[in-house]
């Protein structure tokens, strides 16, 4: 099958007319003419299709697909984006781990998205800091930001304009949430004292994982526990081992099990 034939078949599968899969960044006769192979796209334009059809590059090359081990986040991310889950598409692609030929230019346009997606949100709640940190977010040197560059615009106009009093517990959560990333535990932990709500998991996590980096196991513990509910499937691996690091041994097999 050519690479014409494979995204004819792909935009069929999604029920896609030609002009749905071009948007407004080909022009149909463009696509008509790469579907039926009298003219092949750019690297720019078969990575905007690919994501538009939810595959990667690589499956409309005629070379063998590059071996990659973020497939399984970006299946996750690609599924939680078709369902508008952003929150969770952004959760998918945490652990991505770049740089990945086949998955990178993929990965930003999934997160760059919900990004986006997620400011949109923010600002019709009118928490303006908030949506703007996320849209501070946006990597705007992404293969795909031309695509996206019209939308972004927009939001950070909307943004620039403050309605209602900013939620800055959410800013600050978000802010040290990149901290973290950055492994500046001690920025984070600063961040996190700022918070006026420290009685949500998402805090309790935050605050684990601080702890966690900096060694101390007993509150990181302490701190993971609270946050278990909502976010077992991180936290589960970490409660196993903060216990085999205190030598709690049956506390680590429990939560080692908790994770079969």
């Amino acid at each position: 099958m050519t690479l014409g034939e494979k995204l004819k078949a792909a935009r069929l599968e999604l029920g896609l007319s030609q002009r749905q899969l071009c948007g407004d960044t080909i022009t149909r006769n463009m696509l008509s003419q790469i579907e039926n192979g009298s003219a092949r796209p750019s690297m720019d334009t078969l990575a905007y299709l690919s994501a538009r059809l939810g595959k990667t590059v690589s499956y409309f090359l005629e070379e063998q697909a590059v071996v990659s081990p973020n497939l399984a986040r970006i299946e996750q991310a690609r599924n939680c984006h078709w369902a508008a889950d952003w929150s969770g598409c952004m959760a998918a692609l945490e652990d991505y781990q770049g740089p990945d030929e086949v998955c990178d230019s993929e990965a930003e346009f999934l997160k760059n998205n919900a990004l986006m997606m997620l400011a949109n949100c923010a600002l019709e709640a009118g928490k303006m800091p908030y949506a703007r940190a996320l849209l501070e977010q946006v990597n705007q040197d992404s293969i795909y930001y031309p695509v996206l560059q019209r939308q972004h615009m927009l939001l950070l106009a909307k943004a620039a304009v403050e309605t209602e009093l900013p939620d800055l517990d959410e800013e600050l959560l978000l802010q040290a949430a990149a901290a973290l990333k950055k492994r500046d535990y001690d920025r984070c932990d600063d961040l996190l004292q700022a918070v006026k709500d420290k009685g949500n998991a998402q805090w309790s996590l935050l605050k684990g994982e601080v702890c966690f980096g900096k060694g101390d196991f007993e509150q990181a513990a302490k701190w993971y526990e609270k946050a278990q509910e909502s976010n077992p499937e991180k936290v589960y691996p970490r409660l196993e081992e903060c216990y085999r690091e205190l030598g709690d041994f049956k506390l680590a097999y429990e939560y080692a099990c908790r994770q079969r």
